[in-house]
């Protein structure tokens, strides 16, 4: 008898010939989003989803890229879809990939994340993705949102908030007063 289960032929049960018979498909979503903070930046702006047991979940701001779209223009309209407030984008504070399940497909999903700053618009959860929508003090984000990677990127983003922005002097290689631009371009 061969080293198998004592199956006829070697036959095996168990999960790995139960995963084979129902193989999924794979595919790959990329979206954006991110962080808006007020003038102030001491709120920012998160939404609620309802989970699939009725447990409402606190995140960013997020949604798919459009066609000609870059991940940046999507951040721009997906948190002035999901949240009501226009911001603007102000820098890139990471990425985050994560695996799901869905409608019979393995989804290996790329989230690019923005800090945004508010520049409009007033609070809405119209979008009907969304639950709910509050401005959240920076401080309480950590105990607020519900997935530890935007935990994460909030924190990042605190840091990155504290740093000093250096003024740009004549000379650094940042300063432009327009005069330097070359002939037939505008700077």
């Amino acid at each position: 008898m061969s080293p198998s289960s004592g199956r006829p032929n070697g036959a095996r049960t168990g999960r790995r010939s139960r995963r084979r018979g129902r193989r999924l498909a794979t595919v790959d979503e990329t979206s954006a989003g991110g962080l808006v903070v007020d003038e102030d930046q001491a709120n920012a702006v998160i939404i609620g989803r309802l989970d699939r047991k009725g447990r409402l979940l606190w995140s960013l701001p997020k949604g798919h890229i459009e066609a000609g779209e870059t991940p940046e223009q999507t951040a721009v309209r997906e948190v002035r879809e999901e949240t009501g407030i226009t911001g603007e984008v102000v820098r890139s504070l990471g990425s985050i990939d994560y695996w799901f399940v869905a409608e019979n497909r393995r989804v290996h999903k790329t989230v690019h994340h923005y800090l945004l700053t508010a520049l409009s618009g007033e609070l809405s959860d119209e979008d009907t993705e969304v639950t709910e929508v509050a401005w959240v003090a920076l401080d309480d984000l950590d105990d607020r949102l519900a997935y530890a990677d935007e935990r994460r990127l909030v924190r990042k983003a605190m840091q990155l908030l504290s740093e000093p922005t250096p003024v740009p002097r004549e000379g650094d290689g940042t300063f432009s007063d327009g005069l330097d631009a070359p002939k037939g371009r505008k700077p």
